[in-house]
């Protein structure tokens, strides 16, 4: 399945909620995505999230049921190794 990154800007800076990660969860099951990981930004204003999905408007449709934002999604190739190699991303 393809991996995108998904760049959200926050109204307001992010506090952990282990609930509200639970219920994006079961939304995501439904959309037919994988939420992977995230990153937080130094303000804690944006999140870079990691999501394997069959295409942009699942991770789309996700996050307007889970009133989050999605700013922009961008399908991932591959990754650059600390090597300079590059590995693809099957999809």
């Amino acid at each position: 399945m393809p991996i995108y990154m998904i760049e959200r800007h926050l109204a307001e800076e992010y506090r952990e909620d282990l609930e509200a990660a639970s219920e994006l969860n079961v939304v995501n099951d439904d959309e037919d995505i994988r939420w992977l990981y995230s990153f937080l930004s130094e303000d804690l204003r944006k999140t870079y999230c990691l999501y394997e999905a069959p295409n942009a408007e699942a991770i789309r449709a996700a996050a307007e049921r889970a009133g989050i934002p999605a700013d922009l999604i961008i399908e991932l190739a591959g990754r650059i190794e600390n090597t300079g190699a590059v590995v693809p991303i099957p999809g």
